[in-house]
């Protein structure tokens, strides 16, 4: 690092009102973690929050925790919690299940406002699993129904009058490219059809507005830029004005109205209580409810202006070390989540060398390494020590090990 950048690094540092959020985190030493967009780190205050809940919730209050430590609500708790990130109404998030699962749901929920409709319009740089769904869910429903995929710059004119509901991934997992959400949802309306968002890299990285774009249903996920651990539970929308008519496809104790009058007839519960199904998991959401404490005080605007100039700032100094990168993501920030892609030939051998030096991002078939950029716990400095990091492992090939070649089972 020349002088000149350390000068400019300590200046933006040094300007950075979200700098004193790195302390919230328990990140190991010598480690510059650009992975956020994967896996969260640890928020620190975490580990006391599960001792108690263990200990004390579960240890000594036994089956009374369901009431006396309100376990039984922590769904809707959390779901709230989100519901301020995502600019989302009160009472339409709940928290619970996987993100697949929560596509499964409000895909078929919104297939069922839409019955004279046939055609489920998608992107190919979607995350497979929302596509994988949705094509189980035609062949399970049997009525015709088909998945329109096309390339994401041709959404909106893929979305006619045959269409029943768009999805789409708001972020693209491999590349950051970012869809307009407002703009699509609208035309998505205009043709009279409904509009399911995945946050999945939205949530926690930049303000993100369910309400304002009118958006019917969006789902997302607790590990991510929400820090809620491996595996934490995930999250649903449904717009208020749907609430009371959709139908959700999987009829769990937990949706029904009266879960402890046992009835053995099934009716749902008012509102976004309908679209839970089994047993909150009470660790799971504890960690993720402490989680998100650290968003208490964030300004999402003022997060959104770090993230830019973080990734701004890595483009350019990757790029003027001319390293032989080539750059996936779109330009333009604007058109981008909170995350970097470069491609490279020997991607996942580059990303191994460079997590054995202390720099851990990831990597994504066939040639894309990917560099997330959570705002709480990044530094300028740290962009300039990762890339100088990169720069080093490139000009020396050190990557061409075979020890970085080896494939293990998660990439």
């Amino acid at each position: 690092m020349s002088r000149q950048q350390d000068a400019h690094k300590h200046d933006l540092d040094r300007e950075d009102p979200l700098g004193h959020k790195q302390t919230a985190f328990d990140l190991p030493k010598g480690v510059i973690y650009l992975d956020g967009n994967s896996l969260g780190v640890l928020p620190a205050h975490v580990p006391a929050r599960m001792q108690c809940v263990v200990t004390q919730e579960w240890g000594q209050s036994l089956i009374r925790g369901w009431n006396d430590h309100n376990w039984i609500d922590l769904p809707q708790k959390v779901g709230n919690r989100i519901a301020r990130l995502i600019g989302a109404e009160p009472g339409a998030v709940v928290a619970c299940d996987s993100t697949t699962i929560n596509v499964f749901k409000v895909l078929s929920a919104a297939l069922s406002l839409r019955p004279e409709r046939t055609v489920i319009v998608s992107d190919n740089g979607n995350f497979p699993t929302d596509l994988y769904v949705a094509d189980g869910l035609t062949k399970l429903l049997g009525k015709g129904h088909f998945l329109r995929l096309v390339d994401p710059q041709n959404v909106t004119k893929a979305i006619s009058e045959d269409v029943a509901v768009v999805m789409l991934t708001e972020v693209d997992y491999k590349t950051g490219r970012r869809h307009d959400m407002k703009a699509i949802t609208e035309k998505a309306h205009a043709a009279g059809a409904l509009m399911i968002w995945d946050l999945a890299h939205s949530a926690g990285a930049f303000p993100v507005d369910l309400a304002g774009a009118k958006a019917d249903f969006a789902v997302g996920c607790g590990y991510k830029y929400l820090n809620g651990g491996p595996g934490a539970p995930a999250f649903l929308y449904v717009a208020p004005r749907h609430q009371e008519h959709v139908t959700a496809p999987m009829t769990g104790w937990m949706g029904h109205e009266a879960p402890f009058a046992f009835d053995l007839d099934y009716r749902p519960a008012a509102g976004i209580d309908r679209m839970r199904v089994g047993t909150p998991p009470v660790l799971s959401l504890s960690a993720l409810d402490a989680a998100l404490d650290v968003f208490d005080d964030v300004d999402m605007e003022e997060l959104r202006k770090k993230s830019v100039s973080l990734s701004e700032l890595f483009i350019r100094e990757v790029e003027s070390r001319n390293v032989g990168l080539e750059l996936a993501s779109p330009r333009d920030p604007d058109e981008r989540g909170s995350q970097v892609s470069f491609r490279f030939k020997e991607g996942y051998a580059l990303m191994q060398a460079l997590i054995s030096c202390g720099v851990i991002g990831d990597f994504r078939a066939p040639d894309i390494v990917r560099f997330g950029f959570t705002p709480l716990f990044i530094s300028h400095g740290d962009v300039l020590r990762a890339v100088d990091t990169l720069e080093k492992i490139l000009v020396t090939r050190m990557w061409d090990r075979e020890e970085f070649k080896k494939r293990q089972k998660v990439t």
